[in-house]
């Protein structure tokens, strides 16, 4: 009898962690995930335990449209203020150009810690308002350095030092 309930209870949490290692990705967002990931690793900033926090990646079609404001995407919280999903409005994808524009700002939020906004409308991935997202992906190797060397996520990260003992002055080959 203790020996099934000890077999049941480990089965259990293997299926929870398996099921906490499930994030629905929207195929449309795919592609871009995977280059904001490209650019974490160049970056050395981690992503990977943060994805696995998520439910999904997704375009919706819940978020506001209007002449006098979009809500082109958003992170969305539970009950307890975490993140649980990254959301982009199926407006963005009428454009390539915006949704990737869009896509790094969401990604940027989560993955890169911006909690904030760093203008109203300067030009920039993480401003509030983009009047013109051709300009950002004209200047877009640029945009992306900026993006992750201001990022809060980079400002924290470790680093570790490499010091090559053969070129200390104590060396006694010399």
């Amino acid at each position: 009898m203790k020996k099934s309930i000890i077999a049941l209870f480990g089965l259990f949490c293997v299926s929870m962690s398996i099921a906490q290692n499930n994030v629905k990705i929207d195929g449309r967002l795919k592609p871009h995930l995977d280059k904001f990931f490209e650019y974490c690793k160049e970056y050395n900033i981690e992503y990977y335990d943060k994805l696995f926090k998520l439910k999904n990646i997704d375009v919706v079609d819940t978020l506001s449209v209007s002449p006098k404001g979009s809500t082109l995407g958003m992170l969305t919280r539970d009950k307890n203020n975490k993140v649980e999903n990254i959301v982009i409005n199926w407006i963005a994808m009428l454009d390539p150009q915006i949704l990737m524009v869009v896509a790094f700002h969401e990604f940027a939020h989560y993955f890169l810690e911006y909690k904030k906004h760093i203008c109203d409308d300067c030009g920039q991935i993480m401003a509030v308002i983009n009047t013109s997202y051709f300009d950002i992906i004209k200047d877009w190797d640029n945009q992306i350095k900026t993006l992750f060397l201001d990022s809060p996520a980079y400002k924290k990260r470790k680093t570790v030092a490499y010091v090559n003992p053969y070129n200390s002055k104590n060396n006694l080959s010399n």
